[in-house]
C-alpha cells in the first residue's frame, strides 16, 4: 500500500468503489478488521454509492403508447385518384384496384404491429418500475443496517479464499453480508446462505458474486451466518461443510 501510515484512514471511500489494487485492498482489508471508524465510514461510502446508482435509471416515457397509436392516422393508404383517360391509365387504375385491399392488409399489419410493441413496452416499462421498486427497498434495508446505531461487524475468510463480513442489527432484526474476491461458482452450483439457530441451519438466501445483500430470515434468534456451495437453485438443507460460518455480532 503505498501510503503512510497516517493516510491510511483516508482510502476507505476508495475500498468501497472498489478503487485499488488486490493486494492494497488485502492490506486495507486487515486494516478494517482494527479500524472501527474506518469500517463506519466504508459501510456509509458503499450504501451511498448504491443510492447514487438508483438515482441513474430512466424509465421509457409513458406517453409512448399514445404516440405510437396517434402516428397511425397519419399513415397515408391510398394513391391519389387520376381520370383514366389512356390504356395506361386503364392499366394503372386496374393495379390500384388489385393493390388497394393489399394496402389495405398492410396498414392493419402496421398497426397491429404498433399495437404490439406498444404493448410490451408497456409491458417492459412495468417490469422496470417494479424492478427498479424492489432495488429501492433493498438499498433501503442495506442502508438502514449500516447506518443503525446499534450496528455491529463481523469479519471472516472463506475457505475458498473470499473475504467476508456480517454487519447486524439488533433494534432492525436485519444483517446484510458482504463478500469480496469470491470465486465465480462451477456451472450448475450457487453459493447459499444459512442462518444458525441453535445447530439447525435454516436458509437465509443467496449470493451469486462480489457484493452485498440482505441476509433472509430472523436473525434475532440466530447465533451465526453460513456460507456454502449448494445445487443451482439451493437446498433445504446444507449439502456441504460451511465454506465460512461467522457468529453474529453480540
Amino acid at each position: 500500500m503505498k501510503h503512510h501510515h497516517e493516510d491510511v484512514h483516508s482510502l476507505a471511500a476508495a475500498y468501497a468503489l472498489n478503487a485499488m489494487a488486490a493486494d492494497e485492498r488485502d492490506m486495507f482489508a486487515v486494516h478494517l478488521r482494527q479500524c472501527a471508524a474506518c469500517r463506519q465510514e466504508a459501510a456509509e461510502f458503499e450504501a451511498t454509492a448504491a443510492r447514487l446508482a438508483w438515482t441513474t435509471t430512466q424509465a421509457p416515457p409513458t406517453a409512448m403508447k399514445q404516440r405510437t397509436m396517434a402516428a397511425i392516422d397519419g399513415v397515408r393508404q391510398l394513391p391519389p385518384r387520376l381520370p383514366a383517360t389512356t390504356p395506361a391509365a386503364a392499366f394503372g387504375a386496374a393495379v390500384r384496384r388489385r393493390a388497394v385491399p393489399l394496402a389495405l392488409a398492410a396498414c392493419l399489419a402496421a398497426a397491429a404491429t404498433f399495437a404490439g410493441l406498444a404493448a410490451r413496452q408497456h409491458r417492459e416499462n412495468e417490469e422496470l418500475q417494479n424492478r427498479a421498486r424492489q432495488a429501492e427497498r433493498r438499498i433501503d434495508d442495506i442502508s438502514g443496517v449500516l447506518t443503525a446505531p446499534d450496528a455491529r461487524t463481523v469479519h471472516g475468510r472463506a475457505g475458498n479464499g473470499a473475504v467476508t463480513t456480517v454487519v447486524a442489527s439488533d433494534r432492525q432484526n436485519k444483517a446484510v453480508f458482504t463478500a469480496t474476491r469470491l470465486p465465480a461458482p462451477a456451472a450448475g452450483k450457487t453459493y447459499q446462505l444459512w442462518l444458525d439457530h441453535q445447530g439447525t441451519m435454516r436458509p437465509a438466501g443467496f449470493i451469486h458474486q462480489d457484493g452485498i445483500v440482505v441476509i433472509e430470515g430472523d436473525t434475532a434468534g440466530a447465533g451465526a451466518v453460513g456460507l456454502t456451495l449448494e445445487p443451482a437453485g439451493g437446498s433445504a438443507q446444507p449439502t456441504t461443510p460451511p465454506l465460512v460460518l461467522m457468529a453474529l455480532p453480540a
